[in-house]
């Protein structure tokens, strides 16, 4: 039966082949995120879909397979093709979010589980040991202290409010560990706001700026094509994310503290800091259980600083209330001759 599937791959630029793709997915269930940039497809000679999966960076998604055909091994030929042409694009550490009924499936296709939420998903990857060793070459940047510090960040872009949280965590703390998201938005690059937090920092004296990494959950990445309920999605993207702080993370540097400003202007954002509380310092987090320390927001002008402040205060070419809002190593990158032109690119994009 198999010898009669063929396999081929869709862009999703391809229009026509995207809407049948698209309802196969809704006859099955599922539904495409917006950062999908390729599908798999496996079609019966007659022309009928019968298999599909989509790569959305080094994230595979939306892996279905028709109902007549589950037990068949079309489901293990179909991962064969799908990591097979992620490999081919040059990404060869791979994830996928699933629901844990599909467990087996994925670990027979040679993906290993990083976390799990209850009953509504499990976070693989195409490596049973490479989260360890990417823990292993943290521990090479342990500090040894009473009060080890840690914060994660975005900083899109680098505001007086991120300074002001370092600082504070600073001046608290033997050492801190800042971890800057890996994505790239289309505001500022990550490689860009990566240079805006170590120009931002470079006059604290204890305190290391770590590269992102793929085990910092970025929610621009984040499944939503087989949850539909935004606050199941908010509950998830939380809980996984800082299960692989809680256990990989902190033991691998000493982590006592985590340092995160409060939120009051995003709903989500402000989830996240609640299940702080619950992942990392309730007695369910033992032995990895740490301090969580909520800092004020940095107020200026009587209204908190914030990143979006800003990016809309650059849309309006407000550069001198900018200016007020940013460190002067931040606002020399963001007047600098390449982020202009990058945002240029993107607004026309």
């Amino acid at each position: 039966m198999l010898d009669e599937v063929f396999f081929s791959r869709v862009p999703i630029t391809n229009r026509h082949k995207m809407g049948k793709i698209q309802t196969f997915l809704s006859r099955n269930g599922l539904d495409i995120d917006d950062d999908v940039e390729y599908f798999v497809i496996g079609k019966h000679v007659s022309g009928q879909i019968l298999a599909c999966g989509g790569i959305a960076g080094k994230v595979l998604k939306s892996v279905a397979i028709d109902k007549t055909h589950r037990g068949s091994g079309l489901s293990l030929t179909l991962m064969t093709e799908l990591t097979n042409f992620a490999y081919e694009l040059g990404r060869y550490n791979l994830f996928l979010f699933t629901k844990p009924q599909n467990f087996n499936l994925f670990r027979q296709s040679g993906f290993f589980q990083l976390a799990q939420v209850d009953d509504a998903m499990i976070l693989m990857e195409n490596s049973p040991n490479r989260f360890q060793s990417y823990c292993q070459q943290l521990k090479l940047m342990k500090v040894a202290g009473d009060r080890i510090g840690s914060m994660i960040m975005n900083a899109n872009p680098f505001t007086l409010g991120h300074q002001y949280l370092v600082e504070k965590a600073c001046a608290e703390c033997d050492w801190v560990h800042l971890f800057v998201v890996r994505e790239e938005g289309k505001d500022f690059s990550y490689l860009e706001r990566l240079n805006m937090i170590r120009a931002g920092t470079q006059h604290l004296k204890n305190v290391t700026v770590h590269p992102g990494s793929d085990y910092m959950i970025s929610r621009a990445t984040f499944p939503t094509y087989f949850i539909k309920d935004q606050k199941k999605i908010n509950h998830c993207h939380a809980a996984l994310d800082l299960q692989l702080f809680r256990d990989g993370i902190v033991p691998a540097l000493g982590i006592t503290h985590r340092y995160v400003g409060t939120e009051p202007l995003c709903p989500v954002t402000n989830h996240y800091n609640e299940s702080m509380h619950y992942w990392l310092a309730s007695a369910a987090s033992r032995p990895n259980k740490i301090d969580i320390i909520e800092v004020p927001r940095k107020a200026i002008g009587g209204e908190p600083v914030s990143a979006s402040r800003v990016r809309r205060l650059l849309s309006q070419q407000h550069y001198d209330q900018v200016a007020k809002l940013v460190p002067k190593t931040t606002y020399q990158i963001l007047l600098s001759d390449d982020v202009q032109s990058n945002r240029l690119k993107s607004v026309a994009a």
